[in-house]
Formats: C-alpha cells, sequence, structure tokens
C-alpha cells in the first residue's frame, strides 16, 4: 500500500511506460492515417487547403504525418523527430478544423498533443530502436 502512494519511480517503469504511451498513440494514430492513406483520391477532394498549399499537399502531409510518423512511434525509430509533424498535424486540427474548440467531442486532438508533447521530452525510453542505435 505504501508503494501505491510513493512519488519513486524505477527507470524499469519510465521505458514501459513510454513503450506504452508509443504504442498506444502510434496505433491509434496510425489507423486515422490508413483510412486516408487507402481513400485517398476520395478524401482530396474534401480536404482542407492548409497556408495555400493545395487539398492534395496538405493531405499527403497529413498522410505522412498520421501514418508513417506514427509508425515511426510504434517502433521506437526517429522518436522525438517523428512527433514534430504529429504536434502540427494535431494542432491544425485544434485550431484550423476546430476553431480551438478542445472540450466535448473535440478534445482527442489535444490529447493526442499532450501524448506526443511528453514523448518530445521525455523519448523513446530503452525498448525502442533508438535505444538500440544509441540515439
Amino acid at each position: 500500500m505504501k508503494k501505491l502512494f510513493s512519488a519513486k519511480y524505477s527507470a524499469g517503469a519510465v521505458s514501459a511506460a513510454m513503450l506504452l504511451l508509443r504504442l498506444g498513440l502510434g496505433i491509434l494514430m496510425m489507423n486515422h492515417g490508413y483510412d486516408k492513406l487507402i481513400h485517398f483520391s476520395e478524401y482530396k477532394d474534401q480536404f482542407i487547403s492548409f497556408l495555400g498549399m493545395g487539398k492534395t499537399l496538405s493531405l499527403a502531409l497529413a498522410v505522412f504525418a498520421e501514418f508513417f510518423c506514427s509508425l515511426f512511434l510504434v517502433l521506437g525509430l526517429f522518436t522525438r523527430l517523428a512527433t514534430i509533424p504529429l504536434i502540427i498535424t494535431m494542432c491544425v486540427v485544434i485550431f484550423k478544423i476546430n476553431n480551438g474548440q478542445v472540450f466535448a467531442q473535440h478534445e482527442s486532438p489535444a490529447l493526442y498533443v499532450a501524448g506526443f508533447l511528453v514523448l518530445l521530452i521525455v523519448g523513446p525510453g530503452k525498448v525502442s530502436i533508438d535505444s538500440m542505435i544509441g540515439k
């Protein structure tokens, strides 16, 4: 019972937590990107044109972030670098698509940003390709 209220933690616990966070966020976000990837031609006509880049390029960048960067998260490869496009994409969703609303039905992107920021700050943990190759 005493351990339950303790503020102490071990390196193994932090690595396990980072693994769970990476897998959870990566797999959930990859689902969004996979849907956009396989239905690319359907989405490109209804997607937003962010910063005047055009609908197709905006969708391609969203697919890159949501699918491929999420895959890097799951693998633990280039983890900190992979979180940057994901954070940008979720911020676009929060501020451009949802008009800055982060409550009710619009809270998912804010939760993703919070998790991605933790991964950016803390890193991938010991159970990752980054750790194995010494990054």
